[in-house]
């Protein structure tokens, strides 16, 4: 063993601990010396602020007849409590925040202007009166030139990313599922998004069919980048050179390249639904396919996995509020956030898909049918009991709490 005493070389601690001593008393120095004025915001906060503010008080500029059924709303910022539109990118959405007969509800709209439009000072948002629409009926008869409209920031998932996906965009739309494609297109035709876009659009009645000039004179000036496919599912129709029927994986394989495109998809759930089987049977991979929030569903028992027993009753919810509880109706065909929006307890939404967790509430008690469509839970939610309203459908008496009354 050897007892031989050990030495060390301390000269460099010893060192550290008087810079560190000095840099304190050069610190005082620089504080006192420093002007009492409070600092400003961090840039990074300020950037922040603009490009995801909280909401956005917009003015209606002009209101533009599309077809029959869609109006485009042209929207500025007030200049008061907004003073710029937020920033954003092609394909994402603004979810109005509209009073409808004392009823608070939000809607989301995809932005049919490009990025480089809001720079220039409005948004566009093509807007289909739906037959029974609680929403757009209010707005077909109230909406004019000079109101106020709240929205949100923009949102959504349905944009491109360079590093997800291919530059070889396939856009597959339904109806009114055409406006995000609108922004894309004007986007990439410009040279803002360096991509190329082949936009597939099925339509069941020629005057329905949204922005038809304006995609012909792209592909025209831009066949490079853009190109444009009517498919019209209607048994008689005035269009030369489109395709019959619907959008089958003969017409997605006979217009893209299912081995190596990136599919975008925007319409109805039925479209989804029939679509997604078609892309799977040409064996694109789920990471090649986007898509639009899912949207509200409709008739959740055409699932396999909605439970059949619960079809057609209605259930009553309990929910929990900081100064009691409350009991209300609500419907098994009917999102739960629906029926908190009919008793004016509706909490924060705005995707009203499951996507954007803005609704998140906690389930105490009963079952809710979730789609599988729209079931974007963390897993530690779905293991504490929190549930999205927006897409989940009760298929028992419910007792929940609403977000900020406890727990």
């Amino acid at each position: 063993m050897n007892d031989k005493p050990m030495k060390f070389n301390v000269k460099w601690s010893i060192c550290d601990l008087l810079a560190f001593k000095n840099l304190v008393k050069k610190r005082a120095k620089i504080i006192d010396a420093a002007p009492a004025a409070p600092l400003e915001a961090p840039f990074i906060n300020m950037l922040a602020a603009r490009l995801h503010p909280e909401s956005q008080h917009l003015i209606i500029k002009e209101i533009i007849d599309e077809t029959k059924t869609t109006k485009t709303f042209r929207f500025v910022a007030d200049g008061k409590v907004t003073r710029e539109l937020a920033y954003f990118q092609a394909g994402q959405y603004l979810s109005l925040k509209v009073n409808v007969d004392g009823y608070e509800i939000t809607r989301p709209y995809s932005i049919a202007s490009s990025p480089a439009d809001s720079l220039k000072g409005f948004y566009d948002l093509s807007i289909k009166k739906m037959e029974s629409g609680f929403l757009t009926g209010f707005i077909w008869k109230n909406w004019k030139a000079g109101d106020a409209v709240i929205t949100s920031a923009p949102m959504g998932q349905m944009y491109h990313s360079p590093l997800r996906d291919t530059k070889s965009i396939v856009a597959i739309a339904g109806g009114s599922g055409i406006t995000p494609f609108r922004s894309m297109a004007r986007e990439i035709c410009h040279g803002r998004l360096d991509a190329t876009l082949k936009l597939i659009y099925g339509c069941a009645d020629d005057g329905e069919i949204m922005f038809h000039h304006e995609f012909l004179e792209l592909a025209k000036k831009y066949p490079e980048k853009f190109s444009f496919v009517m498919v019209m599912s209607c048994e008689k129709t005035a269009l030369d050179g489109c395709e019959k029927g619907f959008i089958t994986k003969s017409v997605i394989e006979k217009y893209s390249n299912p081995a190596a495109d990136s599919y975008f998809l925007c319409g109805p759930d039925v479209m989804y639904d029939f679509v997604g089987m078609e892309l799977t049977a040409l064996g694109v991979p789920p990471r090649r396919i986007r898509r639009e929030a899912y949207g509200e569903i409709k008739k959740p028992e055409r699932f396999p996995s909605y439970p059949r027993v619960a079809s057609g009753k209605t259930f009553s919810i309990t929910v929990r509020l900081k100064e009691g509880s409350v009991v209300i109706p609500a419907s098994a065909g009917e999102s739960v956030l629906i029926a908190l929006e009919r008793a004016k307890l509706a909490p924060p939404s705005a995707c009203r898909s499951g996507e954007c967790q803005f609704c998140r509430t906690l389930l105490l008690q009963g079952e809710v049918w979730v789609s599988p469509e729209s079931d974007a839970r963390r897993e530690a939610d779905k293991q504490t009991g929190y549930f999205h309203p927006c897409a989940s459908f009760p298929v028992s008496d419910l007792e929940i709490v609403l977000p900020g009354n406890g727990r």
